[in-house]
């Protein structure tokens, strides 16, 4: 069975950072990408961040550009997502997800999502 597993998350001040973790069981991140979403209360599911298969890296949202940074672990079939500088719109509940292969942007071209982590940023 495909399955991603997230943790990490909880609730941290402002300027704080936390690690994700996502961990992959039934299938190896050599032929899987994952990606990082979020979604904040009252708003839309946010691509956040991805790693290809072949550990190609990107950053989707721009309010995350300098202050995540999306990492593998092949020998432990997980992917991290550090998080630093957080800011309190960071706070949302973040879900990984996986595809074959090649990262996208677009949820709906993931096949195997986790049960999310919340992230809560706050004084």
């Amino acid at each position: 069975q495909l399955q991603v597993v997230e943790s990490g998350g909880g609730l941290v001040q402002p300027g704080g950072s936390l690690r994700l973790s996502c961990a992959a069981s039934g299938f190896t991140l050599d032929d899987f990408a994952i990606g990082w979403f979020r979604r904040a209360p009252g708003k839309e599911r946010e691509g956040v961040s991805c790693i290809s298969s072949t550990n190609r890296s990107g950053n989707y949202a721009a309010s995350v550009k300098g202050r995540f940074t999306i990492s593998k672990d092949n020998a432990r079939n997980t992917v991290y997502l550090q998080m630093n500088s957080l800011k309190p719109e960071d706070t949302a509940v973040y879900y990984c997800a996986a595809r074959r292969y090649y990262c996208s942007v677009y949820a709906s071209e993931y096949n195997v999502w986790g049960q999310g982590t919340q992230v809560t940023v706050s004084s």
